[in-house]
């Protein structure tokens, strides 16, 4: 697995690419399901249709996303609009994570030949001047952990394979 930035992304572009040995048709379910999405991400109500609307649930305030392309078993794309929480008016030049972000991330699943999958994850279009303090996280891939109370960004995965 590999964490990268392209030269021909913009500096906020994060790649993750990985080799699951589990089929396309697993990680669409960790992907799509609501319940196996929350267990390495975070609560949400996403349905896989382009332009339906979900809230990833954050602590201190929800993530706004919507479905901009979703082809089954091979590729979910959507908007991540990280809004403030109410009353939050930090300024822009104080740390990442209080300054909210709309940025746009893609899953692309391909089938190995050994009949697993190829995901590759970009996080790019990020509107937000500063570098997100995520880009240097690396990619955590773990099939069968499983962590309800941790909060990830969706750049920084953990997959929860075993349900799904």
């Amino acid at each position: 697995m590999t964490a990268k930035q392209h030269s021909d992304m913009t500096a906020d572009s994060i790649e993750f690419e990985c080799e699951l040995p589990d089929p396309p048709e697993k990680v669409w379910r960790a992907l799509t399901v609501p319940d196996l999405l929350a267990a390495w991400m975070m609560p949400n109500d996403i349905k896989p249709e382009i332009g339906n609307r979900f809230a990833f649930a954050k602590a201190d305030a929800p993530i706004e996303c919507e479905i901009l392309d979703a082809e089954p078993e091979r590729l979910l794309r959507y908007s991540w609009r990280e809004r403030p929480a109410p009353g939050n008016t930090a300024h822009p030049l104080d740390s990442p994570m209080d300054n909210p972000m709309d940025s746009i991330v893609t899953f692309t699943l391909d089938r190995t030949v050994s009949g697993g999958t190829h995901l590759r994850i970009v996080h790019d279009e990020f509107a937000r001047v500063a570098t997100p303090a995520v880009a240097g996280a690396g990619c955590r891939l773990s099939l069968n952990a499983h962590s309800p109370r941790q909060i990830i960004a969706a750049n920084t995965p953990r997959l929860s394979l075993r349900a799904a």
